[in-house]
């Protein structure tokens, strides 16, 4: 089981769009993902229909450590796509972990009682920093980070996320590395020449930070994601096909190649998968990669 979270300690730069139609394709290829709601405001739990809601949630989860999977994961109307709910009301649970002797490393303890359930866990995490969000960090095997291609966005991702990851060093006293960070340029301008002027010095700026990778794939500012998220879709089922004259990809061929990229054992699976209607899925649902 393979263990990502999508942070940023800024908000609004996509995190949880990333999460929702990463999710929605690695589902489609017939892999078995769960979807982990750590946001107090739940976008992500409220992207997709449900087909059947548990009765709780990420409180139960970290509050109680409660592993019973049928107290704790719903199912979204995405087969194979699994989402355990934000149901933090009045946000208690920054308190109660950062109190807590176990607090920043719960997740990480609860979280292989799903192994044998999952191929994948995406955890989408609030933009600020917080007990948290470090939490979430010290569980994954890898942090992704969607940033804007502006200067001041790459000021702080510096600021704010990358000192996240330098100040949960130290655990690895204790043989926890803090993960490798993935950089997602998100919402790029294609006809725009300064966007990819933008983009270029990001990929500059970072290219010799240790720990730190800027992703090939970038995702383009196309209305097929908000048109998506409106439809409660992943967005490779809404456009599949690059429109005529537009020079950015197609929807489903930047989610293709964005999970090749982070996951590329199984990047076969993910070309078999059309986004069509009644497509043929990249393996029958349910079965173990």
């Amino acid at each position: 089981m393979q263990v990502i979270s999508i942070i940023s300690t800024k908000g609004g730069v996509g995190k949880t769009t990333t999460a929702a139609n990463l999710g929605g394709l690695v589902a489609d290829a017939g892999l078995r993902v769960l979807l982990l709601d750590l946001d107090v405001q739940p976008t992500l739990s409220s992207y997709y229909e449900l087909a059947h809601r548990a009765p709780g949630g990420i409180y139960e989860l970290l509050a109680f450590n409660e592993q019973r999977l049928e107290q704790l994961v719903s199912r979204t109307a995405i087969t194979g796509l699994d989402l355990v709910l934000s149901n933090d009301d009045r946000g208690e649970l920054n308190t109660l972990l950062l109190h807590a002797p176990d607090g920043r490393l719960r997740l990480r303890h609860l979280l292989p009682t799903l192994a044998t359930q999952y191929d994948l866990v995406l955890i989408d995490t609030q933009g600020a920093r917080s007990v948290l969000l470090e939490m979430a960090v010290l569980a994954s095997d890898v942090a992704l980070s969607p940033v804007t291609p502006e200067i001041l966005a790459a000021r702080e991702l510096r600021r704010g996320t990358l000192q996240l990851i330098e100040d949960i060093s130290p655990y690895r006293h204790l043989g926890i590395a803090p993960p490798p960070l993935h950089l997602l340029i998100n919402r790029v301008h294609p006809v725009s020449s300064n966007a990819k002027l933008i983009q270029q010095a990001l990929r500059d700026v970072f290219a010799g930070q240790v720990g730190v990778h800027v992703l090939d794939t970038d995702v383009p500012a196309i209305e097929a994601y908000p048109r998506a998220s409106t439809k409660g879709l992943p967005v490779h089922r809404v456009e599949y096909r690059q429109p005529l004259g537009r020079v950015a990809p197609a929807a489903l061929e930047t989610m293709r190649a964005l999970a090749g990229e982070l996951f590329p054992a199984w990047r076969e699976r993910f070309a078999l998968v059309s986004g069509k209607p009644n497509d043929s899925r990249g393996a029958r649902h349910g079965e173990r990669a």
